[in-house]
């Protein structure tokens, strides 16, 4: 086994199960949080992208009192950006042909393959958040000639917004192009616009604000609407400006279907060419009127952008597409999570659901009854305030073939020992040797134990007058290696123990019966297990190759072709974490433990016969139910955050609520099986919240351990003693 994947030994002094203990790591909060603080970005720079900051558009409603004279009645062009305003119309018999909303992957391209086949130039005016999710296409614009304007970032109603959000979607769509293509722009045009006489007050504030930072401002003299699909005709007919009359006119290249405006455009050039129109860009257009008014001015369109704004461009370009393929990622992940969680839940309800059947049936039995005597095996490291309890529920069990107990106390420094002596129960047996492990203290109760039936019990656990007595009968059936009980929480008074009752009846209890029905178990629990002695000597016995043993042995003996089944009536209680971070250290040990036995065995997936069935059938499910959906569920919860403030809130609901429905009627079949109250599933929605984030961020950080070459040391846990109301019966 890899060094990285075994129980580290720790550079102190104090030891734990034989070998030198070093405490668990703790979360690396900052580490999270940089990598929330990282997510975070990204799904705001998506959302930014896709418009969710946008506020609806306004009514106009105003005047035109402040609107000059001069640009009501005058051209396309508007240069307002010193003390005179002026406007511009393009020459008689020139047309300039502007395309808003793109690029687009698919229409842009057939608007680009038109404009070519008629050697004609044409101006875009072009989305930020577009032109960095396909840099290519306006890359190809400017290489062929085309020209590039600003139409804002997310194609917001400009007039809604503050002064610093509108100078934002200039300023990032003139960063997009120039990551893009290597030019900046100085012509805007804003959304929503329309023809000069349609300027009002409310519009004329951006016109200024506009040739304040040095852009023209375009509108146009016609309008295609071809946004609305009225037909070829039509469009043409729209776009056809009166007499010869020089005009811009308005397409589309994006927004929806426009293969109306491909093949209006492919109609329209030659028509008007044979009306004696020649087609220019804006800024062609606007210095051949400059030159023919004498004016010795020419503008440029498209200059150069400089190496900063280039790569900032690029930055921002890389920061969107990081971002769409962010979301699209998710997106798959949250399919995977929906048929690995649908799968997962029809398997329960289908096999588990037929293996209760089965059980329950009049006529069920494993055979002729099991009353050999039994040794039951307690490993017992500073169990001081359970041990009492849980030795007296064991040698006062009602099995009729006797019962041995052997407490092993594996260098207790609290009196374990002693406590447990001082009962005086004549069928009970304490053990003491020097500080060796669990694996190592099982292996010593083994070796001296009497029968060929062993049990072990932690000894922080309680189990009800018959638990041994059923445990045992599954041996009557000679292919049964192991058997697994029922493990119940007993101190279920907190929230956090609530939960753990939940998780222990439904990822517990119910999972066994289905791997039971599938013939790949994978924990025999080590608060209640039932062992032949003949499969654990076949198996090699418990080892500390890993941080669960239990696992580790149940794989050992499920390869060895035994037989390990579940006895739900064969209960026992055991005591919670009830801190946050008690929680912490026992699940990332049995979540790093459990990779841990998975890398062990990995290499029987090749075996022939019971070994490699087990094996590609265990850790099939260990993989995808106990690893990868546990890995990628959060993605459930992030879009469900994401979704209510940035998606359709209706319909992210529905969702969340729908995927919280399957959760509460899996919950309620496993609690009916478990023949368990439901009262308590009053709190599931609450762990959705707080108890399976935690979960996530266990299993989290046991893949970064393992994969980082980390080691962990065995997780010592607080212990309270359950009382006596918290033992026995089901609440």
């Amino acid at each position: 086994m890899p060094d990285r994947f075994r129980p580290r030994r720790p550079r102190t002094t104090a030891r734990r199960h034989g070998r030198v203990r070093r405490v668990a790591p703790p979360p690396s909060w900052t580490v999270l949080g940089m990598l929330l603080v990282v997510l975070a970005g990204v799904l705001f720079v998506g959302a930014y992208a896709d418009a969710a900051f946008v506020p609806e558009r306004q009514p106009t409603g105003a005047g035109q009192d402040g609107v000059p004279d001069e640009v009501v009645n005058g051209g396309p062009i508007i240069s307002a950006g010193d003390e005179r305003t002026r406007s511009y119309r393009l020459p008689p018999r020139t047309l300039s042909l502007t395309f808003d909303d793109g690029p687009d992957p698919n229409w842009t391209r057939e608007v680009l393959r038109v404009l070519d086949a008629h050697q004609v130039s044409a101006t875009f005016f072009v989305l930020g958040a577009q032109v960095a999710r396909h840099p290519e296409l306006v890359r190809e614009m400017s290489a062929a000639g085309h020209e590039i304007g600003v139409h804002t970032f997310t194609h917001p109603d400009l007039t809604t917004m503050p002064g610093w959000r509108r100078r934002m979607e200039y300023a990032q769509t003139q960063l997009a192009v120039a990551g893009a293509a290597g030019i900046r722009s100085s012509l805007v045009r804003f959304p929503y616009s329309s023809h000069a006489d349609a300027l009002n007050d409310r519009d004329w504030p951006l016109v200024t604000e506009a040739g304040d930072l040095g852009y023209l401002t375009v509108l146009n003299d016609t309008d295609s609407r071809d946004w609305a699909l009225p037909g070829v005709e039509r469009i043409v007919e729209n776009v056809t400006p009166s007499g010869y009359a020089g005009a811009i006119t308005l397409w589309h290249d994006a927004g929806g279907d426009r293969s109306q405006t491909v093949e209006a455009l492919d109609r329209f050039i030659p028509l008007m060419k044979a009306r004696g129109y020649q087609f220019a860009t804006v800024t062609g257009g606007l210095n051949q009127a400059l030159a023919d008014a004498g004016v010795r001015h020419e503008v440029t369109g498209n200059p150069t952008a400089s190496a900063g704004e280039r790569w900032r461009g690029r930055v921002l370009v890389w920061a969107v597409r990081g971002a769409d393929r962010t979301m699209s990622g998710f997106g798959l992940i949250f399919v995977a999570v929906g048929v690995l969680t649908v799968g997962r839940t029809a398997l329960l309800f289908l096999l588990a659901g037929r293996h209760a059947r089965r059980r329950r049936a009049r006529d069920w039995t494993w055979g002729p009854p099991v009353t050999d005597p039994v040794s039951v095996i307690v490993p017992a490291y500073n169990e001081k305030e359970g041990i009492a309890a849980a030795v007296r529920s064991l040698a006062t069990g009602d099995h009729p073939g006797g019962i041995e107990v052997v407490v092993v106390d594996d260098g207790s420094t609290d009196g374990t020992a002693d406590i447990a002596e001082g009962l005086g129960l004549p069928n009970v047996r304490v053990v003491r040797k020097p500080n060796g492990g669990k694996p190592s203290a099982l292996n010593t109760g083994v070796a001296l134990a009497r029968h060929d039936l062993i049990v072990m019990v932690d000894g922080d656990t309680v189990l009800e007058p018959d638990a041994v007595r059923r445990l045992v009968q599954p041996f009557a059936d000679p292919q049964v290696g192991a058997v697994a009980g029922n493990v119940k929480v007993g101190n279920r008074d907190s929230l956090i123990a609530k939960w753990q009752h939940i998780e222990y009846v439904i990822g517990f209890n119910l999972d066994r019966r289905l791997y039971e029905s599938m013939r790949c178990m994978s924990t025999v629990p080590g608060a209640i297990g039932g062992f032949r002695r003949q499969a654990l000597v076949y198996a090699g016995g418990m080892t500390d190759d890993t941080l669960a043993e239990d696992t580790d042995i149940t794989m050992a003996l499920g390869r060895a072709g035994w037989k390990v089944v579940y006895e739900e009536t064969a209960r026992a209680w055991t005591e919670a974490p009830a801190t946050m971070g008690q929680l912490w250290k026992q699940r990332y040990r049995w979540s790093y433990g459990t990779m841990q036995a998975m890398w062990k065995h990995r290499r029987s997936l090749l075996d022939r016969g019971a070994s490699g069935r087990f094996t590609r059938r265990c850790l099939a499910f260990l993989s995808l139910f106990g690893v990868l959906l546990p890995l990628l569920a959060p993605v459930i919860d992030l879009l469900a955050l994401y979704g209510l403030f940035f998606l359709d809130r209706t319909a992210t609901a529905v969702a969340w609520l729908a995927m919280l429905g399957l959760q509460t009627l899996t919950a309620v079949v496993a609690f009916r099986l478990d023949r368990e109250k439901l009262g308590v599933l009053w709190v599931l929605p609450l762990q959705q919240f707080v108890y399976r984030q935690l979960m996530y961020l266990v299993m989290l950080q046991s893949v970064v351990t393992a994969l980082t070459g980390g080691r962990l040391g065995w997780q010592k846990l607080r212990r309270t003693g359950l009382a006596p109301a918290e033992r026995g019966g089901t609440a």
